[in-house]
């Protein structure tokens, strides 16, 4: 390929004439050829983005506060009993991590209201991080 500007253009207009050459060679030649939907909006559904939104939110989500995570042998597991201590991978005072379905979403920190345990979100983590950490 040449870096001039006409001899590109010309290049891809004679690439394009290949293609169309082959397709009416295709066509001739009684081959099938594949017919596709038009993939633009669909504009026959009535409503908008609101209603599409409410179908999912009513699908419940497994929410999980972990404190922290270690790990030992299965023989110190099975000598673990009553008033037993387990080290976790955390300082005390360090966020708890909040996690939805196994993906952590956010930091907080456990307060008590009402005589129950609650988690108080000291930070949020952003959409574009979490899809960071998928990818």
């Amino acid at each position: 390929m040449t870096n001039g500007g006409d001899n590109a253009g010309d290049e891809w207009a004679d690439a394009l004439a290949e293609q169309a050459d082959t397709d009416t060679q295709q066509t001739s030649n009684n081959l099938p050829r594949a017919e596709f939907a038009d993939l633009g909006e669909d504009t026959s559904q009535p409503g908008n983005e609101n209603e599409n939104l409410d179908v999912i939110l009513d699908i419940p989500v497994a929410i999980a506060m972990e404190v922290g995570r270690t790990k030992i042998s299965i023989r110190n597991l099975l000598q673990l009993n009553q008033g037993s201590i387990v080290e976790l991978d955390r300082l005390a005072g360090e966020p708890l991590d909040v996690l939805v379905n196994g993906t952590l979403i956010a930091h907080g920190e456990v307060v008590v209201v009402n005589e129950k345990y609650g988690i108080r979100l000291t930070d949020v983590i952003s959409a574009a991080d979490r899809i960071k950490k998928l990818a």
